[in-house]
Protein backbone atom coordinates (compact mmCIF):
# COMPACT_ATOMS: atom_id res chain seq x y z
CA UNK A 1 0.00 0.00 0.00
CA UNK A 2 0.86 3.09 -0.09
CA UNK A 3 1.43 5.26 2.94
CA UNK A 4 2.84 8.89 4.12
CA UNK A 5 5.85 8.30 6.03
CA UNK A 6 9.16 10.01 7.21
CA UNK A 7 12.40 9.58 8.51
CA UNK A 8 13.76 12.61 10.17
CA UNK A 9 11.95 14.94 12.05
CA UNK A 10 11.92 18.73 10.32
CA UNK A 11 9.46 20.82 7.43
CA UNK A 12 6.86 19.28 5.52
CA UNK A 13 9.41 18.38 2.83
CA UNK A 14 10.78 15.20 4.96
CA UNK A 15 7.52 13.47 4.15
CA UNK A 16 7.23 11.53 1.69
CA UNK A 17 5.34 7.94 -0.19
CA UNK A 18 6.40 5.03 0.36
CA UNK A 19 5.05 1.86 -0.31
CA UNK A 20 4.50 -0.60 2.85
CA UNK A 21 2.92 -3.86 3.17
CA UNK A 22 -1.26 -4.16 3.74
CA UNK A 23 -2.13 -4.75 7.29
CA UNK A 24 -4.74 -7.08 7.72
CA UNK A 25 -7.13 -6.38 10.58
CA UNK A 26 -7.47 -8.82 13.90
CA UNK A 27 -9.69 -9.94 16.52
CA UNK A 28 -12.25 -7.13 17.03
CA UNK A 29 -10.75 -5.23 14.27
CA UNK A 30 -11.73 -3.78 10.77
CA UNK A 31 -9.96 -2.47 7.82
CA UNK A 32 -10.96 0.03 6.38
CA UNK A 33 -9.39 1.62 2.75
CA UNK A 34 -8.87 4.77 2.88
CA UNK A 35 -10.64 7.86 0.60
CA UNK A 36 -9.67 11.04 2.69
CA UNK A 37 -7.34 11.70 5.35
CA UNK A 38 -7.44 14.71 7.83
CA UNK A 39 -4.32 16.46 8.45
CA UNK A 40 -3.86 18.66 11.98
CA UNK A 41 -1.38 20.49 14.08
CA UNK A 42 -0.78 17.16 16.00
CA UNK A 43 0.46 15.81 12.68
CA UNK A 44 3.34 18.89 12.25
CA UNK A 45 3.83 18.62 15.71
CA UNK A 46 4.70 15.08 15.80
CA UNK A 47 6.97 15.86 12.18
CA UNK A 48 9.25 18.27 13.72
CA UNK A 49 10.01 16.18 17.26
CA UNK A 50 7.80 18.97 19.39
CA UNK A 51 5.80 15.30 20.25
CA UNK A 52 8.81 14.09 22.39
CA UNK A 53 6.15 11.59 23.90
CA UNK A 54 5.14 10.03 20.87
CA UNK A 55 6.68 6.72 20.35
CA UNK A 56 8.39 7.11 17.01
CA UNK A 57 10.28 4.51 14.78
CA UNK A 58 11.62 5.59 11.46
CA UNK A 59 10.19 5.69 8.60
CA UNK A 60 6.66 6.52 10.39
CA UNK A 61 3.96 6.94 9.47
CA UNK A 62 1.62 10.03 10.02
CA UNK A 63 -2.20 10.71 10.33
CA UNK A 64 -4.82 10.55 12.74
CA UNK A 65 -7.94 10.79 11.12
CA UNK A 66 -9.76 9.09 8.27
CA UNK A 67 -12.54 8.48 6.60
CA UNK A 68 -13.62 5.41 4.05
CA UNK A 69 -14.90 2.16 3.42
CA UNK A 70 -14.79 -1.12 5.52
CA UNK A 71 -12.89 -3.89 3.39
CA UNK A 72 -11.96 -6.46 5.97
CA UNK A 73 -13.60 -7.51 8.95
CA UNK A 74 -11.83 -9.48 11.65
CA UNK A 75 -12.77 -12.22 14.14
CA UNK A 76 -15.67 -11.38 16.29
CA UNK A 77 -16.76 -8.00 14.92
CA UNK A 78 -20.91 -8.42 14.32
CA UNK A 79 -21.45 -4.64 13.82
CA UNK A 80 -19.95 -3.61 10.63
CA UNK A 81 -19.53 -5.20 6.92
CA UNK A 82 -17.76 -5.11 4.06
CA UNK A 83 -18.88 -1.85 2.14
CA UNK A 84 -19.95 -0.04 5.10
CA UNK A 85 -18.66 3.41 5.15
CA UNK A 86 -16.99 4.66 8.10
CA UNK A 87 -15.04 7.57 9.83
CA UNK A 88 -12.90 7.59 12.98
CA UNK A 89 -9.69 8.69 14.52
CA UNK A 90 -6.47 6.34 14.33
CA UNK A 91 -2.92 7.24 15.82
CA UNK A 92 -0.09 8.09 13.28
CA UNK A 93 -1.22 5.22 10.33
CA UNK A 94 -3.93 7.44 8.42
CA UNK A 95 -2.67 8.72 5.79
CA UNK A 96 -2.09 5.51 3.77
CA UNK A 97 -4.51 3.26 1.40
CA UNK A 98 -5.38 1.29 4.29
CA UNK A 99 -5.69 1.73 8.01
CA UNK A 100 -6.69 -0.88 11.25
CA UNK A 101 -8.92 0.40 13.25
CA UNK A 102 -10.83 -1.34 16.40
CA UNK A 103 -14.04 -2.12 15.30
CA UNK A 104 -15.87 -0.14 18.14
CA UNK A 105 -13.91 3.28 17.30
CA UNK A 106 -15.63 3.86 13.78
CA UNK A 107 -18.23 5.70 13.35
CA UNK A 108 -20.65 5.23 10.36
CA UNK A 109 -20.57 7.46 7.62
CA UNK A 110 -24.18 9.62 6.75
CA UNK A 111 -24.56 8.99 2.67
CA UNK A 112 -25.26 13.16 2.62
CA UNK A 113 -21.46 13.79 3.30
CA UNK A 114 -18.86 13.09 0.98
CA UNK A 115 -15.28 11.22 2.30
CA UNK A 116 -13.57 14.59 2.29
CA UNK A 117 -16.29 16.44 4.41
CA UNK A 118 -16.38 13.30 6.75
CA UNK A 119 -12.39 13.28 7.43
CA UNK A 120 -12.63 16.71 8.25
CA UNK A 121 -15.23 16.52 10.75
CA UNK A 122 -12.61 13.82 13.05
CA UNK A 123 -10.63 15.59 15.33
CA UNK A 124 -11.86 19.35 14.95
CA UNK A 125 -15.51 17.88 16.39
CA UNK A 126 -13.44 15.55 19.20
CA UNK A 127 -11.89 18.81 20.41
CA UNK A 128 -14.17 21.43 20.06
CA UNK A 129 -17.01 19.31 21.63
CA UNK A 130 -15.12 18.36 24.78
CA UNK A 131 -13.33 21.63 24.93
CA UNK A 132 -17.23 22.88 25.05
CA UNK A 133 -17.86 20.49 28.17
CA UNK A 134 -14.67 20.83 30.01
CA UNK A 135 -15.27 24.71 29.82
CA UNK A 136 -19.04 24.36 30.96
CA UNK A 137 -20.06 27.01 28.15
CA UNK A 138 -23.71 27.78 28.94
CA UNK A 139 -27.16 29.41 27.29
CA UNK A 140 -26.69 33.32 28.29
CA UNK A 141 -22.67 33.04 28.56
CA UNK A 142 -20.38 34.88 26.08
CA UNK A 143 -17.69 32.87 24.73
CA UNK A 144 -14.42 34.02 22.82
CA UNK A 145 -12.99 31.48 20.44
CA UNK A 146 -9.31 32.72 19.36
CA UNK A 147 -9.15 31.14 15.90
CA UNK A 148 -12.71 30.75 14.88
CA UNK A 149 -11.91 30.67 11.32
CA UNK A 150 -9.92 28.12 11.84
CA UNK A 151 -11.16 24.00 11.78
CA UNK A 152 -11.50 23.61 16.11
CA UNK A 153 -12.84 27.32 15.88
CA UNK A 154 -15.66 26.79 13.29
CA UNK A 155 -16.84 24.05 15.05
CA UNK A 156 -16.66 25.41 18.63
CA UNK A 157 -18.67 29.04 17.27
CA UNK A 158 -21.44 26.80 15.80
CA UNK A 159 -21.34 24.20 18.46
CA UNK A 160 -21.80 26.84 21.05
CA UNK A 161 -24.47 28.92 19.17
CA UNK A 162 -26.43 26.08 19.36
CA UNK A 163 -26.40 26.03 23.33
CA UNK A 164 -27.49 29.45 22.93
CA UNK A 165 -24.18 31.03 24.30
CA UNK A 166 -23.19 34.39 22.13
CA UNK A 167 -19.99 34.15 20.45
CA UNK A 168 -16.72 36.30 19.86
CA UNK A 169 -14.08 34.81 17.16
CA UNK A 170 -10.81 36.42 16.40
CA UNK A 171 -9.69 36.02 12.62
CA UNK A 172 -7.57 38.19 10.22
CA UNK A 173 -10.38 40.74 8.61
CA UNK A 174 -10.63 38.43 5.47
CA UNK A 175 -12.29 36.03 7.84
CA UNK A 176 -15.12 38.49 9.21
CA UNK A 177 -17.78 38.08 6.98
CA UNK A 178 -17.68 34.38 7.42
CA UNK A 179 -17.84 34.38 11.15
CA UNK A 180 -20.59 36.45 10.99
CA UNK A 181 -22.03 33.71 8.54
CA UNK A 182 -21.92 31.08 11.44
CA UNK A 183 -22.87 33.39 14.03
CA UNK A 184 -20.45 34.72 15.62
CA UNK A 185 -19.28 38.45 16.34
CA UNK A 186 -15.51 38.81 14.72
CA UNK A 187 -12.79 40.58 15.91
CA UNK A 188 -9.18 41.16 14.51
CA UNK A 189 -6.26 39.63 16.27
CA UNK A 190 -2.96 41.42 17.43
CA UNK A 191 -2.43 43.79 19.49
CA UNK A 192 -5.12 45.53 21.67
CA UNK A 193 -7.23 42.60 21.36
CA UNK A 194 -8.73 42.50 24.67
CA UNK A 195 -10.16 46.22 23.77
CA UNK A 196 -11.26 45.67 20.81
CA UNK A 197 -13.05 42.25 22.41
CA UNK A 198 -14.60 44.87 25.30
CA UNK A 199 -15.94 47.20 22.42
CA UNK A 200 -18.07 44.45 20.93
CA UNK A 201 -18.90 42.37 24.10
CA UNK A 202 -19.97 45.20 26.94
CA UNK A 203 -21.57 42.10 28.60
CA UNK A 204 -18.42 40.72 29.73
CA UNK A 205 -16.77 37.04 28.73
CA UNK A 206 -17.57 34.39 30.77
CA UNK A 207 -15.27 31.99 28.75
CA UNK A 208 -12.48 31.69 26.62
CA UNK A 209 -11.10 28.71 24.25
CA UNK A 210 -7.73 29.06 22.47
CA UNK A 211 -7.03 27.83 19.26
CA UNK A 212 -4.33 30.45 18.11
CA UNK A 213 -1.67 30.81 20.48
CA UNK A 214 0.48 33.81 20.32
CA UNK A 215 -0.47 35.64 23.26
CA UNK A 216 -4.07 34.31 23.35
CA UNK A 217 -4.17 33.04 26.77
CA UNK A 218 -2.77 36.62 28.05
CA UNK A 219 -5.49 38.41 26.08
CA UNK A 220 -8.06 36.18 27.96
CA UNK A 221 -6.80 36.63 31.13
CA UNK A 222 -7.31 40.58 30.90
CA UNK A 223 -11.26 39.56 29.71
CA UNK A 224 -12.36 36.52 31.38
CA UNK A 225 -12.52 36.47 35.25
CA UNK A 226 -12.34 32.54 36.33
CA UNK A 227 -8.99 31.32 34.95
CA UNK A 228 -10.50 27.88 35.35
CA UNK A 229 -12.74 29.24 32.38
CA UNK A 230 -9.95 29.71 29.94
CA UNK A 231 -8.69 26.87 28.26
CA UNK A 232 -6.04 26.09 25.24
CA UNK A 233 -5.52 23.44 23.47
CA UNK A 234 -2.30 24.50 21.66
CA UNK A 235 -0.08 26.95 24.15
CA UNK A 236 0.74 24.66 27.40
CA UNK A 237 3.60 27.00 28.27
CA UNK A 238 1.01 29.97 28.82
CA UNK A 239 -1.68 28.32 30.50
CA UNK A 240 1.35 27.19 33.03
CA UNK A 241 2.39 31.07 33.41
CA UNK A 242 -1.14 32.25 33.94
CA UNK A 243 -2.71 29.39 35.31
CA UNK A 244 -5.77 28.36 32.88
CA UNK A 245 -6.52 25.11 31.73
CA UNK A 246 -4.98 22.83 29.10
CA UNK A 247 -7.73 20.91 27.39
CA UNK A 248 -6.74 17.95 26.21
CA UNK A 249 -10.71 16.24 25.50
CA UNK A 250 -10.27 12.82 24.73
CA UNK A 251 -11.60 10.90 21.56
CA UNK A 252 -15.01 10.06 22.35
CA UNK A 253 -16.64 7.44 19.08
CA UNK A 254 -20.21 9.33 21.03
CA UNK A 255 -19.44 12.48 20.13
CA UNK A 256 -17.94 12.61 16.64
CA UNK A 257 -21.08 10.73 16.03
CA UNK A 258 -23.46 13.61 17.69
CA UNK A 259 -21.75 16.06 15.50
CA UNK A 260 -21.47 14.01 12.49
CA UNK A 261 -24.93 13.81 12.45
CA UNK A 262 -25.79 17.96 12.90
CA UNK A 263 -23.49 18.19 9.95
CA UNK A 264 -25.37 15.37 7.71
CA UNK A 265 -28.35 17.07 9.08
CA UNK A 266 -26.64 20.74 7.73
CA UNK A 267 -27.00 22.06 10.79
CA UNK A 268 -23.42 22.56 10.82
CA UNK A 269 -20.80 23.72 8.45
CA UNK A 270 -17.14 23.24 7.95
CA UNK A 271 -15.44 24.25 4.63
CA UNK A 272 -12.46 20.96 3.64
CA UNK A 273 -9.38 22.08 1.76
CA UNK A 274 -8.81 19.63 -0.29
CA UNK A 275 -4.73 18.26 -1.68
CA UNK A 276 -4.30 15.10 -3.36
CA UNK A 277 -2.15 12.61 -1.69
CA UNK A 278 0.81 13.19 -4.00
CA UNK A 279 0.63 17.39 -2.19
CA UNK A 280 0.80 16.28 0.87
CA UNK A 281 3.89 18.22 1.23
CA UNK A 282 1.76 20.93 0.48
CA UNK A 283 -0.84 20.45 2.31
CA UNK A 284 1.04 20.32 6.06
CA UNK A 285 2.76 23.89 5.19
CA UNK A 286 -0.75 24.82 4.84
CA UNK A 287 -1.79 23.09 8.05
CA UNK A 288 1.79 24.95 9.78
CA UNK A 289 1.28 28.55 8.88
CA UNK A 290 -1.79 28.81 10.98
CA UNK A 291 -3.65 30.62 8.58
CA UNK A 292 -6.40 29.63 6.36
CA UNK A 293 -10.32 28.83 6.53
CA UNK A 294 -11.88 25.59 7.70
CA UNK A 295 -9.74 22.02 7.33
CA UNK A 296 -7.25 20.61 5.08
CA UNK A 297 -7.63 17.01 4.23
CA UNK A 298 -6.07 14.91 2.18
CA UNK A 299 -7.58 12.21 -0.86
CA UNK A 300 -6.89 9.32 -1.89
Amino acid sequence: MRAVVFDRFGPPDVLRLAELPDPSAGPGQVRVRVHAAGVQPFDVAVRTGAMTWAKIAFPQQIGQEYAGTVDQVGEGVTDWAVGDEVLGSTMLDAVADYVVVPAENAVRKPPQLDFPSAAALVAASQTASGALLELKVAAGETLLVHAAAGSVGTLAVQLARRTGATVVGTASPANHDYLRSLGAVPVAYGDGLADRVRAVAPQGVDVALDAAGRGAVAASVELVADRDRIGTIVDDAAAAEFGTRVVRAGRSPHRLAEVVALAAAGKIVLPVRAYPLADVVAAHAAVESGHGRGKVVLTL
